[in-house]
C-alpha cells in the first residue's frame, strides 16, 4: 500500500478542488486548527497508545486560557470518553489512548469564544488493514447478478445522442446522450467526450456522486478529453441536466430517499437499474468506432466510487478501477460493533433492520463486489471523512485480490485535491493495454 504522509500544518485547503463539499476547516474562517499525531501517517498498531498535538489560533493569533473540550469515540458511533484541556499559548495536548481492536478513534473538540463555537475533529487509525467486514456476501450472489445482466442485455441498445457546443473545444467533442434502460423507459444521461484528430482511444465511464442533481461541472475532467481518451460523465436518475434548479428540487421530493426504494425485494430495489445502466453505458461506448477495441476503465468518488467498483465487477471488459472513498460499503455495519457504510442504514434504529432489508443489501453491497474484481484497482480515501467513513473505505481495499495501490491522505474528509483527481488520469494511464 503507498502511503501518503503529511499533517495539517502543511496543507492549503483553498487549492483543493471539493467533491460533494465537506471541508476540515470552513473557507475563510476566523479560526484555525492544528492536530498532529505522535505518529506522522496517523497509524497504529492495536494497543499502541496515541498522542496529539493540538494547537488553536483565531485571526492567526495563538489563543490563550481557553478551555477546549473534547469527545472520543470510535468512527462515527457515540462518544465513550470526555475531558477537556486549557491552551496555553495557543497549545494543548490529548492522551487518545489505544484500541484493543482495528479500527479507528475520532477526537471531536469544540473552543467557545465570545459566544462562537470552534469545532475540529481528527481520526486515528489502529491495524486498520486488519479490518474485515461485516455483510455476508449471499450463496447466489453471482448467479443472482449473472442473471440480472443476462436479462438487462436482451434489450437492445438505445440512446439518442445531440451535440452541446458549451462542452466542445478545440481538442475535444461533447455530446449529450440519453440512453434508454429497458422496455419500460427508464433512462439515464451523460455527457460524452470524444478527443478530436481521428484516431481509436481509450474509454472512462465516470459515475456521480450521490443525490438528485444535474450534472457537475462537465469540463472539471477535461484533460481526459482533451488528453486522448473518450469520457463519459453521467447521472443514474434520468433528468436532463439542463433543467432549473426550482426543477431538481421538485424532482428531489417526487423521488425521495431512493437508497430506500424497493429495499425489501432485491429485485425490486431502486439501485438495480442503476448496477445495470452503468454497465449498459459500457456497451455505449465499446460501441463507439472512436473506441480502442480494448482499453475500458471505471471512476467516480463517493456514489461513484461505489457504482466503479460495481461496473467493473458486473463486466469483465472493464481493465481498470479507481474509486474515491466508496460509498454503499458495509452498510449492515452498525448492527454489529462498528460504523457502517453511506448511507447509513441503521445507525439510528436498528429495529429497521428487518431481514429482508438486511437480504437486500447484501446483493447491493460493495464489499460483496469488490471481492470478485479481476482488474488493477487505485483507491484513496481520508480519515477525516465523516461521510464514507475509513472503515468502510480500509474494509472494501482489504478484500480486493486484483492487483491493487491506495493513495492515504488522512486529513481529507469527503473531497479529493486537484492533484489527487489528475492522479487518477496518470494512473489510467498507466495501465492502458495495447490497443488492437
Amino acid at each position: 500500500m503507498k502511503f501518503l504522509k503529511f499533517t495539517t500544518l502543511i496543507i492549503l485547503l483553498a487549492t483543493f478542488l471539493r467533491l460533494d463539499a465537506v471541508e476540515n476547516y470552513p473557507y475563510r474562517a476566523d479560526g484555525l486548527w492544528v492536530a498532529v499525531p505522535d505518529h506522522a501517517d496517523w497509524l497504529y498498531k492495536v494497543g499502541e497508545n496515541a498522542a496529539i498535538d493540538v494547537e488553536f489560533y483565531r485571526y492567526g493569533i495563538p489563543v490563550d486560557g481557553v478551555t477546549v473540550k473534547y469527545t472520543i469515540g470510535d468512527d462515527m458511533l457515540p462518544a465513550d470518553k470526555s475531558g477537556e484541556f486549557t491552551l496555553v499559548n495557543g497549545k494543548g495536548h490529548v492522551d487518545m489512548g489505544t484500541m484493543t481492536k482495528p479500527g479507528f478513534r475520532d477526537l471531536r473538540m469544540v473552543a467557545e469564544i465570545d459566544g462562537k463555537k470552534f469545532e475540529h475533529h481528527i481520526k486515528l487509525g489502529f491495524s486498520p488493514e486488519k479490518l474485515q467486514p461485516f455483510v455476508k456476501e449471499p450463496a447466489d450472489f453471482t448467479e443472482f447478478w449473472k442473471k440480472a445482466v443476462a436479462e438487462d442485455k436482451k434489450f437492445p441498445l438505445t440512446y439518442s445522442i445531440e451535440d452541446v457546443e458549451k462542452y466542445t473545444t478545440d481538442k475535444m467533442t461533447c455530446s449529450l446522450v440519453k440512453l434508454q434502460l429497458n422496455p419500460e423507459g427508464r433512462s439515464m444521461y451523460g455527457y460524452l467526450f470524444i478527443p478530436r484528430g481521428g484516431g481509436k482511444f481509450p474509454a472512462v465511464m465516470c459515475p456521480p456522486g450521490a443525490g438528485v442533481k444535474t450534472i457537475k461541472e462537465p469540463l472539471a475532467h477535461r484533460y481526459y478529453g482533451e488528453g486522448g481518451m473518450i469520457r463519459a460523465e453521467i447521472e443514474i436518475h434520468g433528468l436532463h441536466p439542463d433543467q432549473t434548479e426550482a426543477q431538481f428540487v421538485e424532482h428531489r421530493k417526487r423521488i425521495g430517499d431512493y437508497f430506500k426504494i424497493g429495499i425489501e425485494d432485491p429485485d425490486k430495489y431502486y439501485l438495480k437499474d442503476v448496477y445495470l445502466g452503468c454497465r449498459r453505458f459500457l456497451d455505449l461506448l465499446t460501441s463507439l468506432p472512436e473506441w480502442d477495441g480494448v482499453n475500458l476503465f471505471t471512476q467516480g468518488g463517493s456514489q461513484g466510487g461505489a457504482l466503479a467498483i460495481t461496473t467493473a465487477a458486473l463486466d469483465p471488459r472493464v481493465n481498470g478501477c479507481v474509486a474515491n472513498h466508496p460509498a454503499l460499503s458495509d452498510m449492515t455495519g452498525y448492527l454489529s460493533d462498528k460504523t457502517g457504510g453511506y448511507p447509513h442504514h441503521f445507525r439510528k434504529y436498528r429495529s429497521e433492520a428487518t431481514p429482508e432489508k438486511i437480504r437486500t443489501l447484501e446483493y447491493y453491497d460493495v464489499v460483496n463486489f469488490a471481492r470478485h474484481l479481476k482488474c488493477p484497482v487505485r483507491m484513496t480515501w481520508g480519515f477525516n471523512d465523516i461521510t464514507c467513513p475509513p472503515t468502510t473505505s480500509y474494509i472494501v481495499y482489504n478484500v480486493i485480490s486484483s492487483p491493487k495501490d491506495a493513495l492515504l491522505t488522512p486529513i481529507n474528509e469527503h473531497w479529493t485535491s486537484e492533484n489527487t483527481e489528475r492522479g487518477h488520469y496518470e494512473w489510467i494511464k498507466s495501465h492502458l493495454l495495447p490497443a488492437k
